[in-house]
């Protein structure tokens, strides 16, 4: 069972989802601070973090921000506003993907497994892509850019895997969400396009127009490396 980090300032909330998702199994530690999960990370070594978004002190987008500056760790937000701006800032701050409180164990542990599961190519396929100076390793799960490997978020690297895997095809945000996510309902598009615009940053041009993910107005994005 994965070990799940939990930065929650709440004690009720903190105590609750501890307790639930150690029923179930899982090796967790609870925490009530962005400073205190900072360390925590280091000593538990967590296998996946559980962090609110509105933490006192170093909040959880400030801490988002720090673990990503050195780890890949997959992040799951908790929000008790799931529409606010703050969301789409936390997506961008790294996140791959949130949770609206007050929510079921069975939801939470549902989205670990999808997060966790997301370090795995949806493709099921093998062997490396060349696109231009793009190289996809899906049997090593890497990939790189003019020979420098790129560092990308669990989210990140399968919403590419999955894209690359279909050249010119383009897929809705709804799909996206679905194969990428495992949201089988109507989603929040914003994940798709907070995930897209981080991609983008490692793997394009620093300037000019996305090569690689183009957006089809509209509808959705597609993979197809301009030449």
């Amino acid at each position: 069972m994965p070990r799940i980090l939990l930065v929650e300032d709440d004690p009720s909330v903190r105590q609750g989802v501890e307790l639930g998702l150690r029923r179930r199994g899982h090796e967790i530690r609870a925490v009530g601070t962005g400073e205190a999960g900072l360390e925590a990370l280091d000593d538990f070594r967590p296998d996946l973090l559980l962090l609110d978004l509105m933490l006192r002190g170093m909040n959880g987008v400030q801490l988002c921000h720090r673990v990503r500056e050195t780890s890949l760790l997959p992040i799951i937000m908790l929000t008790a506003r799931g529409d606010d701006f703050d969301v789409v800032v936390g997506l961008e701050a790294g996140a791959d993907d949130y949770i609206v409180k007050p929510a079921r164990t069975e939801v939470i542990e549902a989205r670990i497994r999808a997060v966790l599961r997301r370090l795995t190519d949806p493709a099921g396929r093998s062997g490396t892509e060349v696109h231009g100076e793009l190289v996809v390793d899906r049997s090593g799960l890497a990939v790189t850019r003019a020979g420098q490997r790129l560092a990308l978020a669990p989210s990140e690297l399968r919403l590419l895997l999955h894209l690359s895997a279909s050249p010119e095809q383009v897929f809705s945000r709804q799909q996206l969400l679905e194969f990428v996510w495992e949201h089988s309902y109507h989603g929040d598009a914003r994940l798709v396009d907070a995930c897209v615009r981080r991609l983008r940053k490692k793997i394009e041009e620093p300037e000019g127009s996305p090569r690689y993910i183009q957006t089809v107005r509209g509808f959705g994005y597609r993979f197809g490396p301009l030449e």
